[in-house]
């Protein structure tokens, strides 16, 4: 079976990541489905470096409330990898356009404090959603191998879209490695990289927003 470069691509357009979700369990048949064609995703040398662990039912619960009441209290953890956070010229002002869809999108004015806080700690809410996945590598591992994860994350968000599943990738759920390390009981060696809530979407404002993408010509060099 095979579709077309245009299917494909107004397929791809219809993604876009899930901040709402219903309560509603998606059949353990249609995940296993949907993790088997996703471990499909190409890697170096076939290493497969990701590691994943699925929280739902009642530690998913647990593990929510605990996020929650952490974050709330104030309380930093360090992530396993480095990162960067503060993002500066064209991508600090990409971050801005995302967060204004969002915001506008729910109706929280700039000025509302209470409200962007109430919306940030719906991260560690998983956005209500029943399910979350956490995607780690060995902490030896290097930047090829985050590149590999990366393509399975992808190809997992992807599968899912395929299956008419909602999902939204999270790197604050990275933020608080030790607690969600501890949760999951991971070995010491692996490092925590992201996190993704997954299930079916709820109708909340906060699911009409959308954001835009660079031009080609922003993004793409051609050398002749």
């Amino acid at each position: 079976m095979s579709i077309t470069l245009d299917q494909y691509r107004q397929w791809l357009a219809e993604r876009h990541s899930v901040r709402a979700f219903t309560s509603e369990l998606v059949d353990p048949a249609l995940i296993q489905d949907i993790f088997t064609a996703a471990q499909q995703a190409p890697s170096n040398c076939n290493s497969q470096p990701w590691r994943v662990w699925l929280v739902r039912g009642e530690a998913c619960e647990r593990l929510r409330q605990q996020l929650v009441t952490a974050v709330s209290q104030g309380e930093i953890y360090p992530q396993d990898f480095t990162s960067v956070e503060n993002f500066s010229g064209l991508y600090r002002e990409r971050q801005i356009d995302c967060a204004r869809a969002l915001y506008d999108a729910m109706g929280i004015e700039r000025a509302d404090k209470p409200a962007r806080l109430e919306a940030m700690l719906r991260n560690y809410a998983f956005f209500d959603a029943p399910h979350v996945v956490f995607i780690g590598m060995n902490k030896a591992f290097g930047y090829n191998n985050a590149l590999d994860v990366g393509i399975y994350v992808q190809a997992l968000v992807l599968a899912m879209h395929a299956a008419g599943v909602g999902a939204c990738v999270q790197g604050a759920l990275a933020h608080h490695a030790p607690l969600v390390r501890r949760f999951l009981n991971m070995p010491e060696d692996v490092g925590l990289l992201t996190g993704i809530s997954f299930g079916y979407p709820a109708q909340k404002p906060a699911n009409a927003a959308r954001t835009t993408r660079a031009a080609l010509a922003e993004i793409v060099t051609v050398i002749e």
